[in-house]
């Protein structure tokens, strides 16, 4: 019988990682994912497999967020050779991520054994180098959505957009056993409904069983127009105080999102006088892949950036300064107001948003924004959760900046929207609750039952299913 074996993201929002076994056909991944939380030579020493990595026959990745992606070098490190199968583009966006992510763990592990020698131990070897980032690109294989793909012999696979990010996708696994067909339909993460950007998530109607993301299971977001209205209100309250504003950020879809807002806020003349710096060579990156891409993506009341040849960085946003370089992230820090910097990374693990806390973070004046899910055991989740003091590069520093959070902007549906799309499978198939907390999926879980009699089973970690 057919199998499901829940590696990661079980009971907990981060390391995504699904293990689908079928008889006579193969052993397929549904993401690879890191863990968040701690630097990089940490949490790659505590990721462990529970498979030999070699006899996976393929992959299907949901979207490139590393909380999905982020363990396929140490994947082919350990000797996954299979096709890594996701949307066009997600294969444009998985070297941007990777490398900036490598990038980190060499810099992280340059500095623990500078540590180790001088204390006269031995240096730690790294997990994986370039050579296993290239096998990994090598094993990519872009599909369009909507078009069934045959993986392996016997197994058909569909992506879906699922309207998170660019490239995300809703996978369905299609095959017989026993002359039954069966269908597996991963929710990967779904995004809002009336996103900017976005399209809609996909709802499906058929199904065997259903792998269905939690993260905001036991609530609704703020609606947009709300939250664009809270936006304006932070900046203009901070405007008025000679403040800055940091806003940790994604560089994979809130980037995107915050800079769209921002753009449609300086059409409507509620900008002020703010400068606004984008501090991540990433998510430049990123953001020129998603220009690439604008024409398939909905652009809501800003569509030339879909029917002209407008560039999302070059045009629509005139006070948008990119930084490069480290000289250039530092200069900012001698402005003393009107600065609204964008940096990553957007739970504030590492990148150059914990710099620009050191430089502002003790300061009333400065407002630090977040628009996104903030996972426990992140620094961005203690400052969420309303501590008084963080450490940083060795040093303690009082956060006396104001801390808010905007709902609106996330890229996860709200509670309703689940129970939305859970509610669209006509074919009654089993549930299973993954990437969330504890207490939203219990939340989830019951309002699934109460509202559409779907019972819905919250799998624990190595937990093993049969279907």
């Amino acid at each position: 019988m057919a199998t499901v074996q829940f590696l990661g993201a079980a009971q907990e929002v981060t390391g995504s990682c699904h293990l689908v076994t079928m008889p006579g056909i193969g052993r397929v991944l549904l993401d690879c994912g890191m863990h968040q939380g701690g630097d990089a030579v940490d949490r790659l020493r505590d990721e462990t497999f529970e498979f030999d990595a070699s006899r996976i026959d393929a992959l299907v990745l949901s979207h490139a967020h590393m909380d999905h992606s982020g363990l396929l070098p140490l994947l082919a490190k350990r000797g996954f050779r299979g096709p890594i199968l996701c949307t066009a583009e997600t294969v444009e966006l998985l070297p941007i991520m990777l490398e900036d992510a490598a990038g980190l763990y060499e810099r992280d592990l340059e500095r623990k054994n500078r540590k180790l020698l001088r204390k006269g131990k031995p240096p730690i070897e790294p997990l994986y180098t370039q050579v296993d980032l290239e096998t990994v690109f090598s094993l990519c294989v872009g599909q369009p959505y909507d078009e069934p793909f045959s993986l392996l012999p016997g197994l058909s696979v569909t992506l879906f957009d699922a309207g998170h990010i660019l490239g995300s996708a809703i996978v369905q696994l299609e095959f017989s056993e026993r002359n039954q067909s069966k269908k597996l339909v991963f929710s990967g993460d779904l995004g809002k409904k009336d996103t900017p950007l976005m399209n809609d998530p996909t709802h499906l109607t058929d199904a065997s069983i259903v792998l269905m993301e939690s993260t905001y299971g036991n609530r609704d977001h703020r609606s947009l127009p709300d939250s664009i209205v809270q936006m304006e209100q932070i900046l203009k309250e901070t405007w008025e105080q000679g403040g800055n504003v940091l806003i940790p950020a994604f560089a994979v879809g809130r980037t995107q999102e915050v800079l769209y807002h921002l753009g449609a806020m300086h059409q409507r003349g509620t900008l002020d006088g703010w400068q606004i710096y984008l501090d991540s060579p990433m998510a430049h990156k990123v953001t020129e892949v998603y220009d690439h891409w604008l024409h398939t993506l909905d652009c809501g009341g800003v569509k030339k950036l879909c029917d002209t040849d407008i560039r999302f960085l070059k045009d629509f946003l005139p006070r948008l300064s990119v930084t490069s370089s480290t000289d250039d992230s530092m200069a900012i820090n001698r402005i003393k107001s009107g600065a609204l910097i964008i940096a990553g990374s957007g739970m504030c693990t590492g990148g150059r948003i914990r710099h620009h806390f050191k430089n502002r973070i003790w300061d009333r004046k400065t407002t630090v924004v977040f628009c996104g899910y903030q996972a426990r055991g992140t620094l961005g989740r203690l400052l969420v959760d309303g501590l008084k003091t963080i450490k940083m590069f060795g040093d303690a520093f009082a956060v006396n900046a104001r801390i808010e959070t905007i709902g609106g902007f996330s890229a996860h549906a709200g509670q309703q929207e689940l129970l939305s799309w859970a509610a669209s499978f006509t074919t009654q198939p089993e549930f299973y609750l993954v990437h969330g907390e504890p207490n939203a999926q219990d939340a989830l879980a019951s309002e699934l039952w109460q509202h559409h009699e779907i019972a819905a089973t919250i799998p624990k970690q190595g937990e093993t299913i049969v279907f």
